[in-house]
């Protein structure tokens, strides 16, 4: 049995791509083939320089026409390369030909490896900065039956092909290198795939791991390490808790988005959900087989005593998913940021479903003094396409009045400006609400749960309650992973 992690463990700290290809191309078990599309063969160029490739690189290839490249790895039902499908296609394909090409009984330690990219570089008129898929299928046994594999997505923010296909050569050894050597620790992993790149040149929007060396490894958290690593502004993840990359998701979609901590997901936030669901999806624009709905948590809202709780993201994710919600985190604090994002992908309706207080916050200044143009800048990026909020009301503890868009209190100074987008339709009162459920708050829900008070399972959805008791969720500690 062949042991990556216990060979040449001399070359541990060495941090040089030279040093990380030649620590690979001198493991006589390590042996596969690299398939690359689009930016050339960047990547396998740092191993044939490093020297002593041949004892690693079965194949190296490169099938730049179209026609070439259909004949090899088939047609894929969109019509389109650069594609998590296509990557799969060719990671498939590449690993098929290893098996068969290559004889178990002539090399039993043999480590098979493919490692595929299909990219788009910037494009001549530099509109867009390109994008691609990268991913790498492998074994650390050479008895396992179930390949491991890595999957990711990036995007370029440099503005010369050049530098971009550099930029993905390095990318290409640090993951290679990254799935054989640092496998162990996925989210130190994630770290090093950065090694020798500057954050500024290169966006990872989507990661996921799986295989048998990643049993323990929760996607979610994946995406999480990327938020935090500011290595991308937002990331999805679907209710099978797999990551999904959110400009494949959003790409010409209507958009419905709720924002809420989810601290346990409740009553009211499904209220809030099916009410303004059910008005969204009547809008003679909108197309309810072409709308998405997400559950969006900002990363501040992740910070619950300074520092992101991990364990206490994946309760809230836990719940989400189990009512079979896709869910974003962001780095976006405010509103228009949001929509900012979401019209990057789409020119269909967007509309937000949120309470009487989060739109009073909205209409703060504070939140708006770092822009030039102030509050007007941000409402202009807030409300300048088809957007529709929609408010869930609320129940004024001292006078029980029920606050809506008609009675809100916002600053004297905004009375005008909010009256504006009022009067203009951008604002909407959900009016078939729950009364009964109105007053329940996550907080609360959560302090009772915590304090093992009575009471607090009646302000969830049906099932929710059983979940959080069943694997003692907000009350373990967090787990290393």
């Amino acid at each position: 049995m062949a042991s990556v992690l216990k060979r040449d463990s001399v070359f541990e700290n060495i941090p040089s791509i030279k040093a990380k290809t030649l620590r690979i191309n001198l493991n006589p078990d390590i042996y596969g083939t690299f398939a690359e599309i689009g930016a050339g063969q960047e990547t396998a160029r740092h191993f044939f320089r490093s020297g002593g490739a041949s004892g690693t690189i079965a194949k190296a290839m490169s099938a730049y026409d179209k026609d070439f490249s259909d004949a090899i790895y088939g047609i894929e039902t969109d019509g389109r390369y650069v594609t998590q499908a296509r990557l799969k296609t060719m990671l498939d394909y590449e690993m098929q030909l290893m098996e068969e090409r290559i004889s178990r009984e002539n090399h039993p330690d043999r480590l098979f490896f493919s490692y595929a990219n299909t990219v788009a570089t910037i494009d001549f008129s530099k509109r867009y900065k390109g994008h691609g898929w990268i991913g790498i299928r492998y074994q650390l046994d050479s008895k396992q039956k179930e390949y491991d594999e890595i999957v990711l997505h990036i995007r370029f923010k440099q503005n010369e092909a050049r530098l971009q296909q550099e930029t993905l050569g390095i990318l290409g050894v640090n993951l290679i290198y990254g799935a054989f050597y640092k496998y162990d620790k996925p989210k130190k992993m994630l770290k090093y795939l950065y090694d020798h790149i500057d954050k500024d040149t290169l966006e990872i929007d989507m990661i996921n791991f799986s295989g048998p060396n990643f049993k323990e490894v929760d996607n979610r958290l994946m995406s999480l390490q990327l938020i935090k690593n500011d290595m991308t502004d937002a990331v999805m993840f679907g209710p099978d808790g797999n990551n999904l990359l959110p400009a494949a998701i959003l790409y010409k979609k209507n958009i419905l988005a709720l924002r809420g901590s989810f601290r346990p997901v409740t009553k009211v936030n499904l209220d809030m959900f099916e009410k303004s669901y059910d008005i969204f999806i009547r809008d003679k624009g909108v197309d309810q087989n072409n709308t998405i709905v997400i559950f969006e948590i900002t990363l501040s809202n992740l910070k619950a005593s300074g520092e992101i709780d991990e364990q206490d993201f994946m309760d809230r994710a836990e719940l989400l998913c189990s009512l079979g919600h896709s869910v974003m985190i962001s780095k976006f604090q405010e509103y228009y940021k949001l929509v900012e994002y979401f019209n990057n992908y789409t020119k269909n309706r967007i509309g937000l479903t949120m309470g009487v207080n989060n739109l009073v916050d909205i209409f703060d200044e504070k939140y708006y003094r770092h822009l030039s143009g102030g509050i007007l800048e941000a409402f202009g990026k807030l409300f300048f396409k088809d957007l529709q909020v929609y408010l869930y009301p609320m129940k004024n503890p001292d006078t029980g009045q029920i606050m809506t868009s008609n009675n809100v209190k916002v600053h004297p100074r905004m009375k005008e400006l909010y009256k504006f987008f009022k009067y203009n339709g951008k604002v909407m009162d959900i009016i078939d609400y729950e009364p009964e459920v109105m007053h329940i708050f996550s907080r609360d829900v959560l302090k009772k749960l915590m304090n093992n008070d009575e009471g607090w399972e009646k302000m969830l959805p049906e099932g929710i309650a059983e979940i959080i008791k069943k694997k003692q969720l907000f009350t373990r500690k967090p787990e290393e992973q």
